[in-house]
């Protein structure tokens, strides 16, 4: 599984300018999942060959609504529990406060990596009065300046120094569908009703599953690995904050999965939260299929799966090529066409276009709606490729392969739906010259 690098810290630190540098971007939603709420971040980097998920944990502030000293430990308490290296941030201009006290004495406890990290440390003064920061009793720290980058490579190399070893894992070729979506949606009590047996604890309450459980299982003459996700260990000193939990869990099972099974709550909607979960599995590459379950609740009208459908593909835009199954797992309603949707899903992400066929169909659109000129250039585009990867990736080779803008290359992704059939996958389209 790939390493959890949490960022905990008071709010104001420079962590949200951390985290988008980690992960190689200037602004956090650009590729990666912003948190539904107190402004949590989920991405993906990689530092001398070792690739890692980044946390920020977001934070809370004295006389805020949310009070920092009631808070503070369900976000460092979960970091701590998932994340396998721990970055704590403070301000060297502010110096040591109370909250970064009440942080660095939960972190002291810890039998985990933990890096102090004394940002803002942007000339020689302040690299004086970085000294302070010893007194939190976490040894060590490393000065950065999170905005010009400054340090950032010598703690990326202690990050990537106390991550565990890479475990071996078996070599395995069955596929993998996880069950993701928020807590007590009807994960469980799905993988229950397809399997025939109560193999997971189900119960009303939130959260009741701890890891994620993989299932070996054949429908329709495919076998994969159905697993099971996104829950938590109740602890009773622990104020556990669920929402943030599950996709902490999320974005390990969607890391390693092939199909995402989004499961969601009809009474509650395609709400911020699933949709973390959704663009987590987007922006992984993964096939997707949306399961609205508990449909059996909802009243109904005519046209109540058209209406509640088209709402889901609204918030799902530009991404919107993605299978929605409405069932109910109370009443084992379709749940079995939401495994084949997802082996559908599965051969979509996996189909291979052979390179005649992909120039043959795309060419002639392409000469009868070619690239828009931009300054008096004209891009000619003489060849298509299918790239050697597990997703589907596509290669337009040309001869101005910059002057190429996002309109056109949705356009050429629609085109490839079209005429190949990628329902619930996402498409990357790339320029290449000639």
């Amino acid at each position: 599984m790939m390493s959890i690098v949490a960022i905990v810290g008071r709010p104001n630190t420079g962590k949200s300018t951390l985290f988008n540098r980690l992960i190689k971007r200037r602004e956090a939603i650009t590729d990666a999942v912003s948190g539904v709420t107190r402004d949590r971040h989920y991405g993906k980097s990689d530092w001398n060959g070792r690739d890692f998920s980044v946390i920020d944990t977001g934070g809370y502030a004295i006389g805020s609504e949310d009070v920092f000293e009631e808070e503070i430990d369900k976000q460092v308490e979960l970091a701590i529990d998932e994340a396998d290296v721990i970055l704590f941030m403070v301000d060297a201009a502010d110096g040591i406060t109370r909250e970064d006290e009440d942080v660095a004495q939960l972190l002291r406890k810890v039998k985990k990596p933990v890096l102090l990290v004394v940002n803002k440390v942007d000339n020689p003064s302040r690299e004086q009065e970085a000294y302070e920061f010893y007194n939190l009793g976490l040894g060590d720290y490393y000065s950065i300046s999170s905005i010009s980058g400054s340090g950032t490579g010598d703690l990326l190399d202690a990050v990537v120094e106390n991550l565990p070893e890479p475990r071996e894992e078996v070599e395995e070729n069955l596929p993998r569908f996880a069950v993701v979506g928020r807590p007590n949606a009807g994960k469980s009590s799905f993988i229950n009703a397809l399997i025939g047996e109560n193999r997971y604890i189900v119960t009303d309450i939130a959260g009741t599953t701890r890891d994620s459980i993989d299932t070996k299982y054949n429908r329709f003459g495919f076998e994969f690995n159905l697993v099971d996700t996104a829950g938590i260990r109740r602890k009773k000193k622990v104020k556990e904050d669920l929402e943030f939990y599950s996709v902490m869990r999320s974005v390990r099972a969607i890391e390693h999965c092939d199909v995402c099974m989004v499961v969601l709550d009809a009474t509650r909607g395609f709400d911020g939260q699933v949709q973390n979960i959704f663009w987590l599995a987007e922006r992984n590459r993964k096939g997707i299929v949306i399961l609205v379950n508990k449909w059996d609740l909802v009243e109904k009208e005519t046209n109540s799966v058209r209406d509640y459908e088209k709402r889901i593909r609204q918030e799902m835009e530009p991404f919107t090529d993605v299978p929605i199954v409405f069932i109910s797992v109370l009443n084992k309603q379709r749940i079995f066409k939401a495994i084949e949707t997802a082996v559908e899903v599965y051969k979509n992400r996996s189909k291979k276009i052979k390179t005649s066929k992909l120039n043959e169909v795309l060419l002639p659109i392409i000469e009868n709606t070619p690239p828009p000129s931009l300054k008096g250039k004209f891009v000619k585009i003489k060849f298509i490729t299918q790239l050697p990867t597990p997703q589907p990736q596509f290669a337009f080779f040309c001869n101005l392969p910059q002057y190429v803008r996002e309109p056109y290359k949705r356009f050429l992704e629609n085109k490839l739906r079209e005429n190949f059939d990628f329902h619930g996958v996402p498409v990357s389209v790339y320029m290449r010259k000639k």
